[in-house]
């Protein structure tokens, strides 16, 4: 009876302090609040427990109560495993290799039909650029070739019976040698009237229309290689320790529903004073090339690693009045199963999921549902 007497002291008590909160008690701020919620929720749910434990003792002592049921749970054995924590930095999908396709003369483009997204492979024809212009260009030295041709061999004579000068005779013969290699030269442009593409990939943008004059060596459009791309991520300083080149790294494309790994190929060796952070690249592959340059992407840099760990699910571990947190194991007393209250220090916390640093050995069976409402030493039955 002094049992009962002093739980009902508890509960009264408890009861005192959890009633309604006067007006000049909550206090006005947002952290307040938040706290005093909190304190009161932690208030209400030790106040259950203690009320629940109160009607079990006395149940215990009535003779007149039915015999305590076992209360109905699940249980989970424990399995140690390496707990690792994960931060998600958001990157994008770049193209590794990204070419400008350019006309080696100048003139003015034809048969150029190119759109973007569309795709082209290396040495194919995409255009021709008008030529009309060395080809009278070519008449032209050929006309002046000529001519000098003729002066020359008049020189020749003349010089062959000892009648001029000799620079009259060179100049001559040089203006000869001139011409042939300017008509070379001008013959070599007819053979770069086509355009070709340098490289395979898909059409990114274009810079020029069918009909326009382009220059030599001036964009006509962009080639980009989407059979490798690399994602890109700018990743805040203070996880500059947690990466390194070589290290395997997860990568998630929302708007594709994916999950790709890949190696570090890059890191930023300078840390930018704007925004605090450092480049990290991941060289990928791209079969099916679904992945395009500018996709969103969440780069996953591992930055806690524990080997050999216990961890539960965050809904495990609850809390009492003083904030110390306790999971419930499976115990035995007289041969039966009972709910054993185990205080636990926990570490990091990573998806749902929380490190266990100490109050497990690793060999208990957790309550895992049924938790909700327990007490210490109450009677259970393993569904």
């Amino acid at each position: 009876m002094r049992k009962i007497a002093a739980l009902l002291l508890m509960v009264l008590i408890l009861a005192s302090c959890g009633g309604p909160a006067k007006t000049d008690e909550i206090p006005q701020d947002l952290e307040g609040k938040k706290a005093f919620l909190k304190e009161k929720k932690a208030a209400m749910r030790e106040l259950k427990t203690t009320i629940t434990q109160l009607e079990r003792e006395i149940k215990k002592l009535d003779p007149k109560s039915a015999e305590i049921k076992e209360t109905l749970v699940t249980t989970q054995d424990i399995i140690r495993k390496n707990f690792v924590r994960y931060v998600e930095i958001q990157g994008t999908v770049a193209a590794e290799n990204t070419v400008k396709a350019s006309s080696e003369i100048g003139g003015r483009l034809q048969g150029f039909t190119l759109e973007e997204g569309d795709y082209v492979k290396k040495g194919q024809v995409i255009g021709k650029v008008d030529v009309e212009q060395v080809r009278k260009s070519i008449a032209e030295l050929q006309t002046r070739l000529k001519l000098a041709e003729d002066v020359y061999n008049r020189q020749k004579r003349l010089w062959d019976q000892n009648i001029g000068s000799e620079v009259q005779f060179l100049q001559a013969e040089n203006n000869v040698e001139s011409l042939k290699r300017s008509i070379e030269t001008v013959q070599y442009q007819l053979t770069k009237e086509e355009i070709v593409s340098p490289a395979s990939g898909m059409v990114n943008m274009v810079f020029s229309k069918n009909g326009e004059v382009v220059g030599p060596g001036t964009p006509i459009f962009d080639i980009l290689d989407l059979n490798k791309i690399k994602v890109v991520a700018d990743v805040p300083e203070i996880y500059i320790q947690a990466v390194r080149r070589g290290e395997v790294v997860k990568m998630k494309f929302p708007a594709l529903d994916m999950e790709r790994t890949g190696k570090v190929s890059l890191l930023g060796s300078q840390i930018n004073p704007n925004n605090r952070t450092f480049k990290v690249e991941v060289d990928l592959a791209n079969p099916g090339k679904k992945l395009l340059p500018n996709l969103l992407t969440s780069m996953l840099i591992k930055d806690y690693y524990a080997p050999n760990a216990i961890t539960l699910i965050n809904e495990l571990i609850q809390q009492d009045v003083s904030g110390r947190s306790y999971v419930f194991t499976v115990a035995e007393q007289n041969g039966k199963k009972t709910a054993k209250k185990v205080f636990v220090e926990i570490g990091e916390s990573y998806d749902g999921v929380t490190e266990i640093k100490s109050g497990l050995t690793g060999s208990e069976s957790v309550v895992v549902e049924g938790a909700r409402g327990l007490v210490d030493s109450e009677p259970i039955k393993v569904n």
